[in-house]
Formats: structure tokens, C-alpha cells, sequence
């Protein structure tokens, strides 16, 4: 009986994890974002950021497209290979912008979520996307989400209103300018990362991985510099010391890692597996903000964690399968 059941859970750990490297590929997505909560508190001074984040954003978007060209050319290819592989998909190009875009709203949102919120209760407020993305995914990919699927992700969302709610006074949810950014966020994370999970597992899914990344990157620096523009901050964006702190500098690395890590995760898993990704990553944010940080961890954020915990626990009975047209995950 015992071996049985033994050959079952690993059989459901192959279904979610098709591959040994797509397990890495979830494992490190989940450290680098548990990363970036950590690094943005430790660089806040007084509560605030001392730098521009758009401007953080574009460096880190300068670093993963210079990534994404030396992966590419270390896999055999050379610069003539890349000039033919943009050129002859400057269709796909076009297409990547409106993830692009959102993405660059979404990260830049990141840095003032962050400042507002603490990050236990920045990550669990996020997790407001969950019924976004499962109706979504449901739309695009045409995979209709079982009943037990749908109960996961309500559990879910239960706690992040757990969290959230104010006890002391009644049942009340509070809702202000900082809460609806997060909804800003929310939206941004929900519709770029399906919408980019449909490119990279559509027609344009033949285009190599970091070809697309490449079209990706550049289409979102473009993003940036028009809003930095559009700020009027284009001049001094770059200026000050704080930009060279070994606080930014981490963040920019651990953020290019971050973009490389998730587009090799929507390529080989999906978004409903990222979303209890970003899930689990709650418990160990919520360990390391309270040893680094002094952060306490009160009883409405343990009741919200155990709601998460559960959901997550349902998840894992019914997954939502990976596309297993491409398994062979490539080398970073």
C-alpha cells in the first residue's frame, strides 16, 4: 500500500514536472522572486526609494536582452544567425509589444507596491491574479479549469481578503490609492504573462526562445524610455549616486535573471503553475523579512498563508498539465 501510493505521488510530480529541468526552472524562479521582495525593502531608506525605479527597469531590461543574445550565440550561433532570426520574424517583434508593455508597467508598479507594503503582504496581495489568469488561460488555451481547480483559486484569493481584511472593526476590506495599484499590477501580470505564454506556445513558438526574448527586451526598453519621457525624467534618469548602490546593482542583476528564468517557465510549464509559484514564495518571504527585517508575522498573516498553503494543496490533486510538445528544456 505504501509503495503504491509512493509510485503515485511521484507520477503526480512527473505530470506537474515533466522534466528534471523544468523542476530547476520552477525552484529558481521561486528563489530570484522570493530575491526581489528582500532586495527593494533593504534598499528603501525611511521608507522610501532613493532611485528612479523606471530607470532600474530599463537597466535590467538592457542586461536580460544582452543575456538573451550571449545564450543564443553560445548554442552555435553566430551574429549572422541572429541578423536573419530578427529580420525574418519582425512580425513576431510587433506582436511581443503589448506584453512588453505591460510588463513594463507591471515592474516599475513592483518597486512602488514595495515601498507601500511590506513584502509578505505585497506578495500575498498579489495573489489577487489567480481567477484573472484561470479565466483568462481558459479564453486563450481553450481548457475549460475543473470544478477543484477553481476552488483552489478561490481559497486562494480568500487569503489574500483574510489579509487584507481589518477584524479589529468588523469584517472590513480595506481599499485605498495603494491597494488599487496593486489591482493596476494585478491586471498588468494577469493579461502579459498569458499573452506572452500564447506567443511562446503559438505560431511563434518556432522562433527560437531567446529570439523571442530579444524582441521582448528591446520592445520594452522602447517602453521605458517612453515613459521616462513622458515623465519629463529622460535627462536625469541616470544621474545620482544611489543608482550605483550594491542594493540596485543586485536588483537589476536578480531582475535579468528573473525575465530569463520566466520566459523558460512559460515555455515549459504555464501561468496557473506560476501563480502557486509566486504562492509558495509567500512562506519564505514572510521567514526572511521577519529574520532580516524584523517583520512580525501576526496571526491574520498565518490564518492567510494556511488559506494559500491549502489551495495550493488542492492545486497539486488536478493540475493544469504543461505543453509537452517541447520538453527538452534548453541550457541557460
Amino acid at each position: 500500500c505504501f509503495g503504491r501510493k509512493k509510485k503515485m505521488t511521484l507520477e503526480g510530480f512527473r505530470e506537474v514536472f515533466p522534466t528534471r529541468g523544468t523542476f530547476f526552472i520552477f525552484i529558481g524562479y521561486m528563489a530570484l522572486f522570493i530575491n526581489l521582495g528582500l532586495l527593494v525593502t533593504a534598499s528603501k531608506r525611511n521608507g522610501k526609494l532613493q532611485y528612479n525605479p523606471v530607470t532600474v527597469v530599463f537597466l535590467t531590461e538592457m542586461l536580460k536582452l544582452f543575456a538573451s543574445i550571449v545564450i543564443f550565440l553560445r548554442e552555435g550561433n553566430n551574429f549572422s544567425d541572429l541578423y536573419k532570426a530578427v529580420t525574418s520574424n519582425r512580425k513576431v517583434a510587433l506582436l511581443y509589444f503589448v506584453p512588453a508593455t505591460l510588463y513594463a508597467f507591471y515592474n516599475i508598479l513592483t518597486f512602488y507596491n514595495l515601498e507601500n507594503y511590506d513584502p509578505t503582504t505585497y506578495f500575498l496581495l498579489l495573489q489577487l491574479r489567480v481567477v484573472v489568469t484561470g479565466v483568462v488561460y481558459q479564453v486563450l488555451f481553450n481548457q475549460r479549469l475543473t470544478y477543484l481547480q477553481w476552488l483552489s483559486l478561490l481559497i486562494l484569493t480568500a487569503g489574500c481578503v483574510v489579509k487584507q481584511s481589518n477584524f479589529a472593526s468588523g469584517i472590513v476590506v480595506t481599499f485605498d490609492f495603494s491597494l488599487f495599484l496593486i489591482m493596476i499590477q494585478v491586471f498588468c501580470s494577469c493579461f502579459a504573462g498569458v499573452y506572452n505564454e500564447y506567443l511562446l506556445k503559438g505560431k511563434s513558438g518556432e522562433v527560437h526562445t531567446m529570439i523571442q526574448n530579444v524582441f521582448m527586451y528591446s520592445d520594452s526598453m522602447i517602453a521605458n524610455v517612453l515613459i521616462i519621457s513622458a515623465k519629463g525624467e529622460l535627462q536625469a534618469a541616470f544621474e545620482g549616486e544611489t543608482m550605483f548602490s550594491w542594493t540596485v546593482i543586485a536588483l537589476i542583476v536578480n531582475n535579468a535573471a528573473m525575465g530569463i528564468v520566466t520566459s523558460l517557465f512559460l515555455k515549459h510549464l504555464n501561468s496557473i503553475l506560476k501563480t502557486f509559484a509566486s504562492a509558495l514564495e509567500l512562506i519564505f518571504t514572510a521567514i526572511f523579512a521577519w529574520i532580516l527585517f524584523a517583520i512580525p508575522i501576526d496571526m491574520q498573516t498565518v490564518v492567510a498563508l494556511f488559506f494559500v498553503c491549502a489551495a495550493i494543496y488542492l492545486y497539486s490533486l488536478k493540475p493544469v498539465k504543461a505543453n509537452t510538445a517541447e520538453t527538452a528544456v534548453q541550457k541557460v
